[in-house]
């Protein structure tokens, strides 16, 4: 016999269990938080590589042009030594063409050297911002874990001290409805218990037949609405019994089977007249 104090169990342990749900997501749910906060510090990082790469690049291009720019100096000026020497035009010509070449060569070297130095100086300035930036991050991170941490612990212990009340309320019931009755909660956004008024279930407020309310009135079992299964239990209408009773479009329980039946075969039907006009 279903009595008060087990309806009363029930909606005590209606609350224990969405709260317990409610602490439960709200752990899957923060690391979340966690993890936006890791992907900006890795994107941080990986700018952080790619710059220090474009560094090493142009640093390598830096030297190779200095060292080009010595060897073309050096030519020059061996040149410009040896128009001392020269005794003929031709070999005059040839000289100051190889002294013209090597003063352009110079100049273009000078220009893409003065180009990669500007280019360092920027990279330089963006990878020590970017250090800074993922040194704060990094601290931020650590930070943020910490107090999570510390946050999910807690609510850890939330929940086993909402487990202790939940044990000792369900101590004599019935483990199956219990099981059931959790799994309601959760999907019935915390609501696993309602009145049934009259004939209908103030849950889905669908109406149920006669028969099926007069079984929850008596209370001899758990019994669950058939159509959001939520548990029922009987509640005396301010109107009245007779006037609030609904009794059109409702019958036996065997009558909700009789329905699907129908459904079931005004589908086959629908089917082979589907065929018929396809043929």
């Amino acid at each position: 016999m279903v009595t008060d104090n087990d309806l009363d169990k029930l909606r005590n342990l209606q609350e224990i269990i969405y709260e317990k749900i409610g602490l439960e997501k709200s752990i899957l749910e923060i690391p979340k938080l966690l993890g936006t906060q890791e992907e900006l510090l890795n994107r941080l990082k990986k700018t952080f590589i790619d710059k220090n790469s474009d560094y090493e690049k142009i640093k390598a291009e830096e030297i190779d042009l200095k060292n080009k720019l010595a060897d073309t100096e050096i030519s020059r000026e061996k040149s410009e030594k040896n128009m001392d020497a020269i005794s003929t035009q031709r070999e005059y010509e040839a000289l100051d063409k190889e002294i013209k070449d090597a003063s352009e060569k110079e100049q273009q070297y000078r220009k893409e050297l003065q180009q990669r130095e500007r280019i360092l100086t920027e990279l330089d300035g963006q990878i020590k911002q970017q250090a800074s930036l993922i040194e704060q991050q990094e601290k931020e991170l650590e930070d943020r874990r910490k107090k999570i941490e510390a946050e999910i612990n807690e609510k850890r212990k939330q929940i086993d001290a909402l487990r202790k009340k939940e044990n000792k309320l369900t101590e004599n019931l019935d483990t199956e409805v219990v099981f059931k009755f959790e799994r309601i909660i959760k999907n019935k956004m915390g609501i696993g218990i309602v009145a049934i008024k009259g004939n209908v279930c103030m849950g889905c407020h669908m109406i149920l037949p006669v028969q099926f309310a007069n079984e929850v009135r008596i209370g001899e079992e758990f019994v669950f609405c058939p159509y959001c299964s939520r548990i029922l239990y009987y509640e005396e209408s301010a109107v009245g019994e007779e006037d609030y009773f609904n009794t059109e479009d409702t019958g036996a329980l065997s009558d909700l089977d009789d329905m699907e039946d129908e459904e079931e075969e005004d589908f086959e039907e629908e089917e082979i007249v589907n065929i018929d006009s396809e043929e």
